[in-house]
């Protein structure tokens, strides 16, 4: 107790003395010398173990346990309700129909029927095709006194078959076109001369061809094509087409060899207009071997075929042959992914000519013509593709060729010294002239998709040409160009619309004369004015199966001529109906 006490009492003392120091304002001042600066140490701290290994004897040891669950049915009268998916609308599949039929009429008398239908057998492995087409024109041009009519009627059967490592197919064609040598102007002649003319030219077309395909071998593929092309004056013409096509691996390449055989044979039973006497018939007959060997080359951007097109061309009729050989070397390049694309190459090869394709490029030739094939010694070209934009591409291409014996249609001269059958020989014809050509060509197309439902295109085209005669590149525009739209509107709106230009030819208007040269006919040139058309269509589909439409053709009514003395029918209005059905 007295310790406490005594403990008690310094304490006490101890307080009462500190805070009568507090009451003191002015503490003093004291001065302080430093000896050694104040240099403080850390020691190694001893970090403790977060789990210490315990050896006390005391440490309970846990005990197990071991838990049984007693399981105990319980009555329950609850009772979920079931759910229900949500629905998702889906689209139904579009319905493939294997047939189809389309008929229209309009002004001019003009008429129109499609009819195609399609079978399958063997779950798609055998396919069968029909189709029959018709387009004709009775109305009559107001510019010429005689008849404008045209017909064009075309049938064609297919079988194809595809198996896993073969596709091979046939198909036979049958053609029936009719045209009339109207290039006559009102006034030219008199009544009684317009009365004799029978200005009507039919021409039959019959051909045959086949196609083979196989996966797993060096023989990768080939055609053949028979025809047999003949018209109303006794002319008539054969063709045969065989090319087939080898690939071999070599390495990482691959090596590609096309050949050909191709064989034009046929007669004229009219001698050529340039002459004044009918005195004998036009044979002919053109046959190529050719072989082109390629080597193509990939290399992550750039694309590389290397070739060499070797052709042997015989004259048949003549007994006179030549042996060609023309470059085949095209590359492109991906400069900037799917934007700028760069491309070119120089190719040549000899072109087959026919009288069949001269009356595809144009119906009012007579049946008078020099077949030839053309030497197109080397086309040159550069260009750039691409995408501007996602939904903009574009196409930009420089080019020059040269070209020997270039078949250019020229005006036949008036040679009223003919008695032939028909009446072609008044100067409303055309023959074939064949002269040296070079042309400078630059081309550039614009495609826009504006949305999936509308795209909207523009191309233009600039020639020059230089020939070896000096004379113009008889009826080849320098410009060309053309404008079109396709818009879906809604499911069943539909509309689209196209205009081209084609600007001014030359062509030369000639009369024939006795015991005199072609070059020495009374002639003068003609320039044809560059022509605008403009056409379009519309429909509106009822449903899946039935739809109207209507076409207009020539809207501004404009009366050119598509080549001299040939004007072309003015505003054209067609309709019609189209259905879609299983057949």
């Amino acid at each position: 107790m007295n310790k406490n006490t005594y403990l008690f009492s310094i304490l006490f003392l101890s307080l009462w003395g500190a805070l009568l120091a507090q009451e003191t304002d002015d503490i003093g001042t004291e001065t302080v010398t430093v000896v050694k600066p104040y240099s403080p140490t850390v020691s190694d701290a001893f970090k403790i173990k977060s789990a210490p290994d315990l050896n006390d004897s005391i440490v309970l040891q846990k005990k197990k346990i071991d838990y049984n669950i007693f399981s105990v049915p319980v009555a329950s009268t609850f009772t979920p309700a079931k759910g229900k998916a949500s629905k998702v609308k889906r689209t139904p599949p579009p319905t493939f129909y294997n047939s189809y039929a389309s008929i229209g009429l309009g002004n001019y008398n003009n008429a129109m029927v499609d009819l195609y239908t399609s079978r399958e057998f063997n779950r798609g492995e055998n396919l069968l095709d029909f189709g029959l087409s018709h387009h004709s024109s009775r109305g009559a041009i107001e510019t010429t006194p005689l008849d404008a009519d045209f017909y064009n009627t075309k049938f064609d059967a297919s079988y194809a078959k595809k198996d896993r490592d073969m596709d091979w197919g046939a198909s036979i064609g049958l053609q029936h076109q009719l045209y009339n040598w109207y290039g006559i102007e009102n006034g030219a002649f008199d009544d009684a001369t317009v009365a004799s003319i029978d200005g009507t030219q039919n021409y039959f077309n019959a051909q045959a061809q086949a196609h083979l395909s196989l996966e797993d071998s060096f023989f990768k593929k080939g055609k053949i094509l028979v025809r047999r092309f003949w018209d109303a004056t006794d002319s008539g013409e054969n063709r045969v087409v065989i090319t087939p096509t080898i690939e071999l691996p070599i390495t990482e390449e691959l090596v590609t060899i096309n050949t050909k055989l191709d064989y034009v044979g046929g007669s004229f039973q009219n001698t050529s207009l340039n002459n004044t006497v009918n005195d004998e018939e036009i044979n002919y007959g053109q046959f190529q071997v050719g072989i082109n060997p390629s080597l193509l080359v990939l290399r992550d951007d750039l694309t590389l075929n290397l070739g060499a097109n070797f052709v042997y061309g015989m004259d048949t009729e003549n007994s006179d042959g030549n042996f060609y050989i023309y470059p085949a070397v095209t590359a492109s390049y991906r400069l900037v992914d799917e934007t700028v694309i760069a491309y070119g190459g120089i190719e040549g090869q000899l072109n087959q000519n026919s009288y069949y394709g001269f009356v595809q490029d144009n119906p009012f030739v007579s049946p008078t013509l020099s077949i030839l094939p053309t030497d197109q010694q080397y086309e040159g070209y550069v260009g750039l593709k691409g995408q501007l934009l996602s939904n903009v591409g574009y196409n930009i291409k420089g080019s020059y060729t040269a070209e020997n014996r270039k078949p250019l249609f020229l005006l036949n001269p008036q040679n009223l010294f003919r008695t032939d059958e028909k009446g072609y020989y008044y100067g409303n014809s055309f023959q074939v002239f064949y002269d040296d050509v070079k042309t400078l060509g630059i081309f550039g197309e614009l495609n826009i998709d504006v949305n999936r439902n509308f795209t909207l295109g523009v191309n233009a085209e600039f020639y020059d040409y230089d020939t070896e005669t000096d004379n113009p590149a008889w009826n080849l525009p320098s410009i060309k160009g053309s404008v079109f739209m396709d818009y879906q509107i809604n499911k069943q709106w539909y509309l689209g619309a196209n205009l081209f230009y084609v600007g001014e030819r030359d062509d030369l208007v000639a009369q024939a004369l006795e015991n005199a040269t072609p070059s020495e006919f009374p002639a003068t040139i003609v320039t044809l004015d560059g022509f605008f058309d403009a056409n379009a269509h519309a429909g509106y589909r009822f449903n899946e199966q039935l739809s109207i439409f209507v076409k207009a053709s020539n809207i501004a009514n404009n009366d050119y001529q598509r080549w001299a003395k040939f004007r072309v029918q003015g505003f054209q209005a067609l309709a019609g109906v189209s259905y879609k059905f299983d057949f």
